[in-house]
C-alpha cells in the first residue's frame, strides 16, 4: 500500500475514533494489492460495537469529510462483531476476502 493511502486511512481512523468506538479498521482491495489507479476508490472495512442510524450517520459524515479533504472516494463496509461472527455474513466471500488481503490500520 502506498504511503499516501496509509496516511488517508489513518486520518479516517483518527476522525472516526473521535466520535465512535472503533473495534477495527482495515483497508482492502486494489489499493492494498497495488492495482489502484488515480480513480480507484479506497475500500475500508470498519468494525464497530453497535450499529444504529446515529452511528451510521456519524461514520458517513467523517468519511465524506476525509473524501473531500483528500480528493478520494472511500467505500466503507461497516459491520458489528455480532454480524461477523453470528450471522450468515461470516460465510460471505467479501468477509473472507477482507481477512486475506487487508491491512489493519
Amino acid at each position: 500500500m502506498k504511503e499516501e493511502d496509509l496516511k488517508i486511512a489513518r486520518a479516517l481512523k483518527g476522525g472516526l475514533s473521535k466520535v465512535i468506538d472503533i473495534v477495527d479498521l482495515r483497508v482492502f482491495g486494489s489499493r492494498v494489492k497495488g492495482q489502484a489507479d488515480e480513480y480507484s476508490d479506497m475500500d475500508v472495512f470498519i468494525e464497530i460495537k453497535t450499529m444504529g442510524k446515529k452511528t451510521e450517520g456519524l461514520i458517513n459524515n467523517i468519511v465524506w469529510e476525509v473524501e473531500l479533504e483528500e480528493s478520494i472516494y472511500i467505500s466503507p463496509l461497516i459491520f458489528t462483531r455480532h454480524e461477523i461472527e453470528k450471522s450468515p455474513l461470516k460465510e460471505s466471500p467479501i468477509v473472507k476476502n477482507i481477512e486475506e488481503e487487508r491491512i489493519r490500520i
